[in-house]
């Protein structure tokens, strides 16, 4: 959180100028520099606004999150201008872990169900590094089934057709159904390929986008493999479980504590972000720990 308080410093102070210069320029000067200069990030993104002409509709975007925050500062500020542009009623939570464990993405979207508050009604799964790059997606309310925006058409690294990740719209009612997601997937990877089975174990229909073109320069993906390695270890049990469908694991045994939560705005885009430290059964899943 140091690192993006003083990014945001930095974008503040860098918009706003120097004070103290401003004060010598003379009025005229700062009307003319104000005509020549090109709007600052935060200007340039629509403010916050829950317009209820826009629909009845209100999205909670998910973001399952740990210390990658140079992704977050373009994340916010793209997304909610994409939003905004498709006149879709949003909200992004930044579901922050700050727990000594391991990296659990399906725990955290399960706080971020839980803490998503009674003034949104369908929930997009969204990893922070993954971009909407074509106007023509749909992040509309899902009313007929799970809407897989970054489905394996699309996605550019993942094209295996029982695929769920990257980007999942679904109504809290059907997220409810599957009982949220398997809190046994520490590390990464896998807790999607046991979402499917869940979706299914539900009878939920799962929809695709149909009729675009762009492939797989839909999306751009930011992530530097080179730079933020991938947990990919397999500790203890790890190997075998990992495969196995988690029957009664889910919303029902989340276990976690809210250390803060706190409003942030990235080049004039909301988000709220909430430090969240998860609990691990370690009798259960010992591997939340690399020892």
């Amino acid at each position: 959180m140091v690192l993006v308080l003083v990014s945001l410093l930095w974008l503040q102070l860098s918009c706003s100028g120097d004070m103290n210069e401003d004060r010598r320029l003379s009025r005229q000067q700062q009307q003319q520099q104000q005509q020549q200069a090109p709007p600052c990030p935060a200007d340039a993104q629509a403010s916050s606004v829950d317009d209820l002409s826009w629909g009845p509709h209100k999205l909670a975007l998910i973001v399952p999150f740990r210390e990658r925050f140079e992704e977050l500062l373009v994340f916010v500020p793209f997304m909610h201008t994409f939003l905004n542009k498709k006149k879709i009623r949003h909200k992004i939570i930044v579901i922050n872990q700050v727990d000594h464990y391991r990296f659990n993405r399906a725990s955290l979207i399960n706080v971020g169900y839980q803490e998503s508050g009674n003034d949104t009604d369908y929930l997009a799964m969204h990893d922070v590094d993954l971009l909407p790059l074509n106007d023509a997606l749909d992040y509309g309310f899902p009313e007929d089934g799970p809407f897989h925006v970054a489905s394996p058409e699309l996605h550019p690294l993942y094209h295996y057709k029982t695929y769920v990740g990257g980007i999942l719209l679904l109504t809290k009612r059907h997220y409810h159904m599957c009982n949220g997601m398997s809190n046994r997937f520490w590390g990464w990877g896998r807790e999607d390929d046991e979402f499917y089975r869940r979706l299914r174990k539900a009878e939920l229909q799962l929809f695709r986008p149909s009729g675009i073109t762009t492939g797989y320069k839909t999306f751009l993906h930011i992530h530097d493999p080179a730079w933020r390695k991938r947990d990919q270890k397999r500790v203890a049990a790890q190997k075998q479980e990992q495969f196995k469908v988690d029957p009664e694991g889910g919303l029902t045994n989340l276990r976690y504590q809210v250390e803060s939560r706190q409003e942030v705005s990235i080049s004039g885009a909301p988000c709220t972000v909430i430090n969240t430290k998860l609990e691990c059964e370690q009798d259960r899943t010992p591997w939340c720990l690399l020892g």
